[in-house]
């Protein structure tokens, strides 16, 4: 008997979303279950500091305080939630929620799901975590759970999860499975699916975009949709989006299954409903990533504001004075000087006639970027360029994390779904296992006809979202027609995308073509450093590379514009 479709919402895409997301969510329509996505690399860095300072924490708190206002609306439309808010603590936050729940007066079975924290097996790391798929998750809510905690799993896990136990999936499932990671996928940054960071944000309302939900089927297609009257819209071009940001190759591993990206398939089902359907999945890898945090050193700045004529000679000025002088006994590990030309001729307002001289420090030792870097900087400020003015004095150097990622085989891993009445069920991973292979790159389309051309961003044509995975960024670049397609496809080569993309230049950028959803995605190594913590660029996850990368000239067909 084919069982009901699931509906499935998310409520939280990153610890410090919106906090009414939850009571948006409860109240604005019918849900089954409802998600919520607190963590990322870098906070799973944040919760390792507060468990520092308090071996009690490492556990998103604002959840404590969404459930607070919302744990008697859940009970009383049966919506179940399961979240990976746990992060470092998952066991912690259950007890918290069965405190909440016995102070409230709510009856409430709270799970939850552990066995991802490998930080003991890792000296001189921080944090140290598998990330788990959602087998697990299942297995508390067969058993009845209302709520169900995690800590590392994947994101998309939030999904499969639920849909396993709904659907009575076994691990070989891949290709519903597939179908589930996909959704999973749209829904775990919440309103980057209905036009939030979206690049043709001006085609809806996106002041306020309501949070997404999956009906998703026992075949494992869905259609992707949210709440009526709510703010934002769904379409194929936010879909697409999402479903690029922050994958790589057509091959999407993870515990559960890999998910054929170059399968999915997209459909228009109404207004405001999109829906996917054709994913194929594999056998997943036979390791689990792992994920680690560690301290890298300390890391401190300083930005001077360089006004009016003569940008480049001040800029030169400051330089010299501070290799001279500040860096000639003990010279920072690391030191990057980055000029920025905010500045305009003739500006009416000073803000406007300033540019920035950015200077960043890094260094395993916190005396050799504080003292040294703050006491020189501010005796320059009689003796330095004219108008000289810093945006805030240096302090004494904050320390930076670094992640790295690892891999561990999966049977290493005691995967455990611990009940609300203590007992422990292991989770055993799947029988079988596919070593990842790059997909071979597909035939190109038919070249565009020859014809007139002009110069214009690369964003008339092709929207993008990007992203960051460890110190790797990825670009993901679509069009909207067959025609547009056939230009992108034979444009917008490796080559083409380091001209585009100077700081590219001399790192490996891999190019993937998905023709499916007429998108190229681009992976470059290395671009980010050691990830989102260490700060190696201004823009440190890459979120804006994808709208640089728009507005940046080519040769466009006349027919496209």
């Amino acid at each position: 008997m084919t069982r009901p479709a699931l509906r499935i919402g998310n409520a939280s895409g990153f610890y410090g979303d919106r906090l009414d997301a939850l009571r948006e969510m409860l109240t604005g329509g019918e849900l089954d279950v409802l998600t919520g996505d607190y963590l990322a690399e870098l906070t799973m860095l944040i919760l390792g500091r507060d468990r520092l300072k308090d071996p009690s924490a490492g556990y998103a708190r604002t959840f404590l305080r969404q459930l607070e206002e919302c744990l008697g609306l859940a009970h009383d439309r049966r919506v179940r939630i399961v979240t990976n808010a746990g992060g470092l603590n998952p066991a912690g936050l259950a007890d918290a929620v069965r405190a909440l729940a016995d102070r409230l007066g709510i009856p409430v079975r709270v799970a939850h799901v552990e066995g991802d924290d490998l930080t003991a097996a890792h000296p001189g790391s921080l944090t140290a975590h598998a990330y788990l798929g959602g087998f697990g998750i299942a297995a508390c809510l067969r058993e009845g759970a209302d709520i169900v905690v995690t800590g590392r799993v994947t994101d998309a896990a939030l999904v499969t999860g639920p849909a396993a136990a709904h659907f009575g999936w076994t691990p070989d499932a891949y290709d519903r499975l597939a179908g589930a990671v996909v959704a999973g996928h749209v829904l775990e940054c919440g309103t980057q699916a209905t036009g939030g960071n979206y690049a043709f944000f001006r085609e809806g309302d996106v002041r306020r975009p309501g949070f997404p939900l999956a009906e998703l089927h026992e075949d494992g297609s869905c259609v992707i949709t949210k709440h009526p009257g709510t703010g934002g819209f769904v379409d194929i071009g936010t879909v697409t989006a999402q479903l690029l940001y922050e994958t790589g190759g057509a091959r999407y591993a993870g515990p559960d299954v890999t998910a054929r990206l170059d399968t999915v398939r997209l459909t228009q089902d109404g207004p405001d409903r999109v829906r996917i359907d054709g994913v194929r999945g594999e056998a997943p890898p036979p390791t689990l990533k792992v994920g680690r945090t560690r301290l890298g050193g300390f890391r401190n700045e300083v930005v001077f504001v360089l006004t009016g004529l003569d940008i480049e000679a001040k800029a030169a000025l400051v330089r010299e004075q501070m290799d001279t002088y500040a860096f000639a006994k003990s010279r920072p590990e690391e030191v990057r000087w980055e000029l920025v030309r905010t500045d305009r001729p003739d500006a009416d307002t000073e803000e406007t006639a300033s540019a920035l001289l950015r200077l960043v420090v890094r260094d395993p030792r916190q005396d050799a970027v504080g003292r040294a870097l703050s006491g020189a900087a501010v005796e320059l400020a009689l003796a330095g360029y004219p108008g000289f003015h810093v945006l805030a004095p240096p302090g004494k150097g904050a320390p930076y994390g670094v992640f790295e990622a690892g891999a561990v085989p999966r049977g290493e891993v005691g995967h455990l779904a611990v009940l609300d009445d203590g007992r422990r069920l292991p989770v055993a991973p799947g029988d079988d296992s596919r070593a990842l292979e790059a997909v071979p790159e597909p035939p190109p389309p038919a070249p565009p006809a020859p014809g007139p051309v002009r110069r214009a961003p690369l964003g008339l044509v092709a929207g993008a979202r990007s992203g960051d995975k460890g110190g790797d960024a990825n670009v993901g670049v679509w069009v909207r027609t067959d025609e547009a397609w056939q230009w992108l496809a034979h444009t917008l080569t490796v080559d083409a995308f380091r001209r585009l993309i100077p700081e590219s230049a001399g790192l490996p950028v891999t190019r993937h073509v998905l023709p499916r959803l007429r998108a190229l995605n681009f992976v470059v190594e290395g671009i980010l450093g050691a990830g989102v913590a260490a700060q190696h660029r201004f823009d440190p996850q890459a979120k804006a590379l994808g709208e640089w990368l728009r507005s940046r000239h080519l040769d466009i067909p006349e027919a496209l514009l």
